[in-house]
């Protein structure tokens, strides 16, 4: 607002730290942040009154024709973003709403289908690992029979 940079405010605090002195200094610095927030409160209720009286006077339409009147080119877009938006909004009443339900039963109907097969095909293949972990503890278990390259020579 008043474009002051960092050297004058530091000039700025030296010359209130002498004149104020120190033990004041913390006082005068809040009272001076109370009068700048009361200060911008008030500047922000006048730019909001006077952005009311504005639209009550009917400056925004105004101003509206006057972008349109200077970019034709945006104005043109923003008349496509709302047939754009329009064309997305669906009536679900409609032929195409009623389709359009009908995809998403049918899509929910696919995904819990699926998931359910997947985690069938995954408890089967649990079933056939727990199957194969049980078989594989069985022939650990079993004594080894010997053979005869096992056998020593003289042993027969």
């Amino acid at each position: 607002m008043f474009d002051l940079g960092f050297a004058e405010l530091l000039v700025i605090g030296i010359v209130a730290l002498i004149v104020v002195g120190p033990k004041d200094l913390p006082v005068l610095f809040r009272k001076a942040g109370q009068f700048m927030g009361k200060a911008r409160g008030m500047a922000r209720e006048f730019s909001r009154a006077m952005n009311e009286a504005a639209d009550d006077a009917g400056v925004k339409d105004i101003q509206k024709t006057f972008k349109t009147a200077t970019n034709p080119v945006g104005s043109a877009m923003d008349g496509v973003k709302d047939a754009a938006r329009s064309m997305t909004d669906i009536n679900p009443n409609s032929e195409t709403g009623k389709l359009a339900k009908e995809r998403e039963d049918a899509k929910r109907k696919i995904e819990a289908n699926a998931a359910r097969k997947a985690a069938e095909r995954k408890a089967r293949e649990a079933q056939e690992a727990l199957q194969r972990a049980d078989a594989l503890e069985k022939a650990a278990n079993e004594p080894v029979e010997d053979t005869p390259a096992d056998k020593k020579d003289g042993e027969a």
